[in-house]
Parts: structure tokens; sequence; C-alpha cells
């Protein structure tokens, strides 16, 4: 989605495919291999269209300035959705074996759901809205919709689409599929546990208050540290 007066996206290459499967190793898992191929290639191309190098060096925000990391990537926050979802529907699947669930749709679309966020998320691209918001908006395009444009133009399935779209408050404007109400889940919960567990920045994190949650305090790096000598000591004894 570039135009004649924005710069042009880098070259998809095999090295920065390499570098998606190395930062979201559960790609792998994901059995369908033209959906694997396309889910790599979705961020991939994700990726070109921005000044990022690779998925890690995407902040680990919900949305700019909202809800940010203390530390930790956007891969962290990928990663972590792409294990609850998964958690859920084999938790539902083998209580209920009558339940039917797309476990690569699930697993397709945890992984993909904020990948319009390279777009949201570039800096050039956000320079030059909050330069003019009267030109383009700010940003001219959310991460949810900008993602579905990916998916679509890599040739994901609809039912991809579908989650990198309806995962957000744009979903809540369509009636969601089984496996995007899974991921929408998901997400929202780990941004709200996320918080109550104190690992946002207290500055991005003003929205926990209408949520009714409370950050805990953190552990304190010396006490982490005596945690982390503990683990290493049994570990070796066992």
């Amino acid at each position: 989605m570039y135009f004649l007066d924005r710069r042009p996206p880098r070259p998809i290459t095999d090295a920065l495919r390499a570098t998606v499967l190395e930062d979201l190793p559960e790609l792998a898992h994901i059995r369908d291999e033209e959906l694997r191929h396309k889910a790599i290639e979705a961020w991939a191309y994700a990726l070109a269209e921005t000044d990022f190098p690779r998925l890690t060096a995407i902040p680990g925000e919900a949305t700019p300035g909202v809800f940010a990391l203390k530390r930790g990537s956007q891969a962290v926050h990928l990663r972590s959705v792409a294990r609850i979802s998964m958690a859920i529907a084999d938790e539902f699947a083998q209580e209920f074996p009558e339940a039917v669930v797309d476990r690569d749709i699930v697993l397709a679309g945890a992984l993909l759901h904020d990948v319009g966020k390279a777009w949201e998320f570039d800096p050039a691209n956000r320079r030059r809205w909050e330069a003019d918001k009267s030109q383009a908006g700010s940003p001219a395009l959310r991460h949810p919709v900008y993602g579905a444009h990916v998916c679509i133009a890599v040739g994901l399935p609809e039912e991809i689409v579908h989650i990198a779209l309806g995962h957000s408050y744009e979903g809540d404007l369509m009636q969601r599929s089984l496996e995007c109400l899974i991921v929408h889940r998901a997400d929202h919960m780990w941004w709200s546990i996320a918080g109550g567990f104190g690992l946002l920045k207290a500055e991005t994190a003003g929205m926990l208050e209408g949520r009714k949650i409370t950050p805990r305090g953190l552990r304190p790096p010396k006490e982490r540290e005596r945690q982390d000598d503990k683990g290493e000591r049994a570990d070796a004894a066992g």
C-alpha cells in the first residue's frame, strides 16, 4: 500500500523470512504447509513495508503509547496470545469431543492478529501522521485494517483475514467466528493481566482504572536474582 510520495518497500528476502520464523517459532507448528508458508510471508511482507528490521524490533505495546510493556517486544505478546489461544481451543476440544475448532486457524490467526502493527508503529509513518492529522488521520489505518490488507495481499484464507480485522474494536461491528472469538478474548485478557501483574509502564496504562485493575508491585531485582540462583541450584541438584 505505497503511493508515489512514499518510500518503496524493501525486498522480501529469505533472510527476512528466516527472522520471522526465529522470532515466532510457533509458526512451525501450523500443520497445513500452504498456510504456514503464507503466514511467514505475511509477516515478511508487513516488515518490508516499514523500517523495522525484524519482528522483535516492534515495540511491545497494544497501540502506540498505550499499554507499553516495561520490557519485551511485540513478539512476546504474539507468542503468549498464541499459547493462550491454543490452550483455550484444546481445553474445550478435549472436554467436549463433539466440539469443532480449527487448530491451524486459531494458531495462525493468533500469530497474525497484530500483523498490521508493523505499519501502525513504523516511526516514519507516525511522524508523517502526527505532522498533519488533517491529511490522512493518525493513524491513517489502525493495525486491524492494515493487517487485513496484508493477509489479503499474500493470499491467506478469509478466516485469517477475519481474525486480523476482527480481533479488536473493529470486530464489534461484525459477527466473530469461533476462532476469532478465541483470539479476541486471549488478546484482550493478555493486556489486562499484564497490567494486573504490573508489567506495563504506568504512564501508558491509564485504561486499567476503567477496567478496575490495580497493578501489583514487581519483585525487586535483587530478589529476582536470588530466586534465579535457587532455581539454578535446584536444577543442578536434580
